[in-house]
């Protein structure tokens, strides 16, 4: 996806990887090592980052030998990520490996007979002190199919017109920080603020609007650039960047890096030919472009302004912080906002979006247990595994991170002298786009708002209490406004009903509680009435509920639990509202949304 070059640039450590067998799902990679030190230790990354979770990545390596020369070396397993090869100084080592490849998501590596993708942190074992040396990666298109081709952002220097060839990174966490795409992919580019965009998407169908996709892409970046570094796009960190998206009939989710980003959307959620580009884009395409803006913003705020404790990653524990409600959170809160000024949605249809996050917020009890930035350092254990009683005991730093972010900035407009855009960028020069704590946060906020803020980052972000959300929308121009919640809301559960109703969890405090429903119960049928007027009805779906009520808000609720049937007593509250949002002063609200300056 770069220039190539004339020669390559000896690396001392170089990877080589091949696929091995489609059918199989597996890699071949070979790492040669030009100077090993005495019993030259290697590991591979337990997790990646951006995603905050032990994924143990080295389950899926098998047959590792080694061997100096001609002959082989013998080696001890260390831990479960680790290898000591009992090599003699000096004398190249070579490494043979295989990974199995069969996680479709963005963390990981995946490889069958249409698509192959990796990340580093799944294939290249890293090499104990030559971290911060130069290391190639070689691509090899042996045996596949004529119309693959290969992408990453890593810097190329010998490479065919399909992309395979010879890259370099100039460091290990370069390597393993920009994921490969294989296969017969779409491929389109772009020019935001004189920076090169590529932009490829797997499993596209014929129908998929490339075009548009591109245009409303280079949109966002030419904002985000803008917002940055305003009259000085000159001065973004990124010299190119590569946009990689695997379109599948069922998936969502993106992880950022520092020249490119790996995203999954659904395959119906691609623009399309023939749709029209007036008006608000349909739901699932406002997704995506959400989630492009959201990673693209990464590139500056997680990926170069960081946590402190982000200054370098260590690969074989969790690397925790508090302060994952600024960078994810405040990322999700620009994300939306950035779609709004670059005119890919309305302003109606960015309150919608607002809305939605607010009831996310006030939806889930556990934030009454748990403040965000202990939802923050929690990740690990919380945050990426969760389970029936997670919204009972935990809160998103991206919800509840994106409505501190927006309290900061109402908070700042309101007072007249300074925003959040403006102390988003001050941070960026302060912190020379690199790390940084909350007490630079705190710094910056008095310098430019001439208060402190430390109360309010004490209360918002270490403590449980709602935020003022309401109060500083309505200074704002916005009405706060409540309706009825839908019925899952009201009840305080989360259902599959893909065959019959299966409860997936049920809110702590909520009318279903209290009836003694649990989570995994099946929802049979109710019972309405008394007496002889009592009628039984088997339920399909929720929404039938409301059909069989009509005005009584009590029933009687069947349901299988261990293959028993109970029978529980349930009311229906009539005070389960949630939030609608609506504009006040038109004017007030477009000095917000468009990145004015407070009065």
């Amino acid at each position: 996806m770069v220039s190539l070059t004339a020669s390559a640039t000896p690396a001392q450590v170089g990877y080589v990887v091949r696929a091995l067998d489609l059918h199989a799902h597996v890699f071949e990679v070979t790492l040669s090592i030009a100077q090993p030190a005495t019993d030259q230790l290697v590991s591979l990354p337990v997790w990646i980052p951006g995603s905050y979770l032990l994924r143990e990545f080295a389950k899926h390596l098998q047959g590792l030998h080694a061997r100096q020369g001609n002959k082989p070396v013998a080696m001890t397993q260390r831990d479960k990520c680790s290898w000591q090869i009992h090599t003699k100084a000096g004398k190249a080592l070579v490494l043979s490996y295989q990974v199995y490849a069969f996680d479709s998501s963005v963390r990981t590596a995946w490889l069958d007979s249409r698509r192959g993708f990796f990340n580093g942190t799944s294939l290249c074992l890293r090499v104990h002190g030559q971290e911060d040396t130069p290391h190639q990666l070689t691509l090899l298109n042996d045996d596949l199919p004529k119309d693959w081709q290969a992408a990453t952002a890593l810097r190329a220097q010998r490479i065919s017109k399909r992309g395979f060839g010879d890259y370099l990174a100039a460091n290990y966490d370069e390597l393993v920080d920009s994921p490969v795409e294989l296969g017969p992919f779409w491929r389109g580019e772009f020019v935001a603020a004189g920076i090169k965009h590529h932009f490829i998407v797997s499993g596209a169908p014929d129908s998929f609007d490339g075009a548009r996709l591109l245009a409303d892409t280079q949109a966002i970046c030419e904002a985000e650039i803008s917002f940055w570094h305003g009259k000085q796009p000159q001065q973004a960190p990124q010299r190119h960047y590569l946009f990689m998206l695997n379109a599948v009939h069922d998936g969502y989710g993106g992880l950022e890096h520092r020249h490119s980003t790996a995203l999954i959307c659904k395959r119906a959620d691609l623009p399309r030919l023939g749709q029209t580009r007036s008006g608000a884009p349909s739901d699932g395409y406002t997704t995506l472009l959400g989630l492009i803006s959201h990673e693209y913003f990464h590139t500056w705020n997680v990926k170069r302004l960081r946590p402190l404790e982000f200054d370098r990653y260590d690969y074989a524990r969790e690397n925790y912080t508090e302060l994952l409600w600024f960078f994810e959170g405040f990322t999700s809160y620009f994300d939306d906002l950035l779609l709004r000024r670059a005119k890919l949605i309305d302003t109606a249809h960015y309150l919608k979006l607002l809305a939605k996050t607010i009831n996310q917020v006030l939806q889930t009890p556990g934030r009454q247990l748990q403040s965000v930035a202990q939802s923050s350092f929690d990740a690990w254990v919380k945050y990426y595994r969760q389970d029936e009683n997670t919204a009972n005991a935990t809160v998103s730093y991206y919800t509840k991170g994106a409505l501190v972010a927006l309290c900061l900035d109402l908070s700042l407009r309101h007072a007249g002298k300074t925003s959040l855009d403006a102390v988003m960028r001050e941070l960026w020069q302060r912190c020379q786009g690199g790390p940084m704590t909350q007490d630079d946060l705190l710094a910056v906020l008095a310098d430019l708002s001439g208060k402190s803020y430390g109360a309010e980052l004490q209360q918002w972000v270490h403590g449980t209490a709602d935020l003022p959300i309401k109060k500083l929308l309505k200074q704002h121009g916005i009405r706060v406004d409540e309706e009825r919640a839908p019925l899952p809301d009201q009840l305080g559960i989360k259902v599959n009903e893909q065959q019959g109703i299966r409860l997936k969890s049920v809110l702590r405090g909520s009318a279903a509680e209290q009836a003694g429903f649990a989570a995994g119960d099946e929802w049979l049928g109710v019972a309405t009435g008394q007496g002889q007027s009592t009628q039984r009805w088997r339920l399909n779906k929720l929404d039938d509920l409301a059909t069989y009520l009509g005005s009584d808000t009590h029933c009687r609720a069947l349901v299988a639990r261990d293959q028993r049937l109970l029978t529980l007593s349930l009311h229906v509250p009539d005070t389960a509202c949630s939030v609608k949002l609506g504009v006040i002063d038109l004017k007030q609200v477009d000095t917000w949304l468009d990145g004015k300056n407070p009065a």
